[in-house]
């Protein structure tokens, strides 16, 4: 062991060094606590909660985050809504303990929300292995906030611009919002596009989100979570997608017999008050919709006669 630890002991010095260096970055975890990289949204909802890590939740996907207006909802539900997010996401939040959800989980699921197969956010903290390094797993981030680096440096040294050696430009924060309503013309593009990309999906291609969602009944169960159910809204001016009269059959038995409750606004609202087919407009429908879900909600908590 010896005679291999000086034979190697270079090699075994660098290795030393990265796994040190990637803790101490890791540790660090500038795609949290930097504003020189840039944020997920499950970040950003944390952010925007002076990083409170508790609460009770209204989650899903981009469609939850246009739709739920927090500031002006008297539900007070902490917005979760993730770009690209699907119960898998929910359930790994949940049994990472990432997030501690307390009283109340409302989910939000549309015609996105099932899909096992749907590309997600892959900066998103639970799918990094805890074996892989840390500036791997972000290594996009590294290189595009490196370059800006490295640039500054330039400026500050070689130009003689000492002010250029701190200054950076602070990524995004905010959530991406609707404003406004698309023509026509895009919205059948974006129908023809979903139609093909997932129009011919049936059961098996949404299992792991079911099995999800099963899972996630069980744990507000254990843990004396009041969980709803809400079909987000979808523009009825357009066709629903062929395989959601079966997946919404399949997701309201396994939540009757659950005795969860439903709200279900899929074909209720008129394309006036959306952006395009999934995202409801900030002005006209979003404001609709919280005062729907929040006259619901309190329904729900008045005592039975």
């Amino acid at each position: 062991m010896i005679a291999f630890i000086r034979k190697n002991g270079f090699v075994l010095l660098l290795l030393a060094a990265f796994l040190l260096s990637d803790w101490i970055i890791g540790y660090w975890d500038p795609m949290v606590t930097s504003r020189r990289f840039y944020k997920n949204d499950f970040t950003k909802t944390l952010f925007h909660h002076q990083w409170l890590d508790h609460g009770p939740v209204f989650f899903g996907n981009s469609a939850v985050t246009g739709a739920y207006i927090e500031e002006q909802s008297k539900s007070k539900l902490i917005e979760m809504g993730l770009s690209y997010g699907k119960l898998t996401d929910l359930k790994a939040i949940l049994e990472q303990a990432r997030f501690q959800v307390e009283r109340q989980l409302v989910v939000g699921i549309d015609v996105h929300t099932m899909i096992d197969s749907l590309e997600t956010d892959p900066t998103y903290q639970w799918f990094k292995p805890w074996y892989q390094p840390y500036v791997y797993t972000y290594r996009d981030y590294f290189r595009d906030s490196g370059t800006e680096l490295v640039k500054q440096l330039y400026k500050g040294t070689v130009e003689m611009n000492p002010s250029e050696l701190i200054a950076y430009q602070p990524r995004w924060i905010d959530k991406e919002l609707y404003f406004g309503q698309k023509p026509d013309d895009e919205l059948r593009k974006k129908w023809a596009d979903y139609d093909q990309r997932f129009g011919w999906m049936s059961q098996p291609d949404y299992k792991d989100n079911l099995n999800a969602l099963s899972w996630i009944i069980d744990y507000c169960k254990a843990h004396q979570l009041q969980l709803r159910v809400i079909w987000m809204p979808w523009n009825r001016g357009y066709q629903l997608p062929p395989y959601m009269p079966g997946l919404r059959e399949e997701v309201n038995r396994r939540l009757a017999t659950a005795g969860v409750p439903i709200l279900d606004l899929l074909s209720s609202y008129d394309p006036k008050y959306f952006h395009d087919l999934v995202h409801l407009s900030r002005q006209e429908g979003a404001p609709v919709f919280t005062k729907e879900v929040d006259a619901w909600l309190a329904s729900l908590a008045k005592p039975s006669k």
